[in-house]
């Protein structure tokens, strides 16, 4: 059972971050191994909480699997920062837990985040287990990156 829990201070505010993450639809242009998404439903209620239900296509080596999952994004109350909850609801995995929290730093944000998940399958279990702190690693920079590109950033 692959389990990864990271903080990390980046000088992009929190609502930049939290926009970025949210933007499930752009996954596929910067994130490792996300070949494709499909959002089938996209509701915002009064308090400007956003329920996704999206698939995603994620491939590495010879596994390709498609995914089920809501993303619940919140955004930054007075009292509470900026959350990110993504619950599994179909696909490979016996579960996926996953959340990004969104908290202002003096350097600008620091980002929570989790992940714990466990594939059905033994196979792809041992395969992803191999490399699982890489490809987290791998995912976590990604975003970093992409927020350098979107944000004109350098560090």
């Amino acid at each position: 059972m692959p389990m990864h829990t990271e903080k990390r201070t980046l000088t992009y505010r929190p609502d930049q971050m939290y926009d970025l993450v949210k933007s499930v639809e752009n996954y596929p242009n910067f994130l490792p191994w996300c070949q494709a998404l499909r959002i089938r439903q996209h509701e915002v209620d009064s308090d400007g909480c956003e329920m996704v239900l999206a698939d995603m296509v994620i491939g590495f080596k010879v596994f390709r699997e498609q995914f089920t999952s809501v993303i619940a994004a919140k955004p930054a109350t007075k009292s509470q920062p900026a959350r990110i909850d993504v619950t599994y609801t179909e696909g490979p995995f016996k579960f996926l837990n996953n959340y990004w929290i969104f908290k202002p730093h003096s350097k600008g944000v620091e980002i929570d985040f989790f992940v714990d998940f466990e594939f059905s399958s033994k196979i792809l279990e041992k395969a992803i287990g191999l490399v699982f702190n890489e490809a987290v690693q791998k995912m976590v920079d990604a975003f970093e990156g992409r927020a350098a590109h979107i944000y004109n950033k350098t560090d």
